[in-house]
């Protein structure tokens, strides 16, 4: 067991991780941005807009992002870390969207009738007081599917070969073969992945509490 978890292999691993949170943070920040605008787009007055916010929100939705990232990689030949980001933003910013619609709905149309009322332009309405309410209410939703991003990055090895966390377990496994050694491997990589989702979930879970009790 010594000779599994040496230094060499543990920062292999961690090299691994890295890569992992990279992906699941770009792809999470970029979708955040699109997923906000077809959510206004889906909002908007504008049919055509609407329409098309609509379809691409439904069509991404209904397609696995396992499809996603061959199609990225294999027809559009990106290289395989920008393929992985440009998949999980294509994919996660249409579930996004939906999340962030939702919270700009939930805001009370008399915030919107108040603040046109004390003078300020539709736009100014929408960044000053409708947007910071909508986004509170929604960061805790947005926040779990980075829980998502994160375990779904294990696809990537298997689809387009990107060393993250869990390929590098594959790859170390290839020179491990005793069942307690794949065993503990396993069970170090699923603690990784359990220690760092709990942690996002749980500082979702506090955030979604803590401004319940505020309002």
């Amino acid at each position: 067991m010594s000779q599994l978890f040496t230094a060499a292999n543990l920062s292999f691993i961690f090299q691994g991780l890295g890569l992992t949170l990279y992906i699941s943070f770009i792809s999470i920040i970029l979708s955040t941005i699109f997923g906000t605008l077809l959510a206004i787009m889906r909002n908007g007055k504008n049919k055509f807009v609407k329409l098309l916010a609509s379809f691409y929100i439904e069509f991404v939705r209904n397609v696995p992002n396992l499809l996603w990232i061959f199609i990225i990689f294999l027809v559009f030949q990106v290289k395989a870390t920008p393929a992985g980001i440009t998949a999980f933003t294509v994919f996660t910013s249409a579930a996004l969207a939906e999340i962030i619609r939702g919270g700009l709905n939930g805001v009370d149309n008399g915030q919107t009738e108040a603040g046109l009322a004390q003078g300020l332009r539709p736009s100014q309405v929408f960044l000053l007081i409708v947007f910071p309410q909508a986004y509170r209410k929604m960061l805790p939703a947005i926040i779990s599917q980075f829980v998502t991003v994160i375990k779904d990055t294990s696809l990537l090895y298997s689809v387009i070969a990107i060393q993250e966390l869990f390929g590098k377990s594959q790859i170390l496994m290839g020179n491990y073969f005793q069942a307690n050694q794949v065993f503990a491997l396993y069970a170090l990589i699923t603690l990784i992945y359990f220690i760092i989702n709990f942690t996002i979930s749980s500082l979702s879970r506090r955030l979604a509490k803590k401004w319940a009790q505020a309002n």
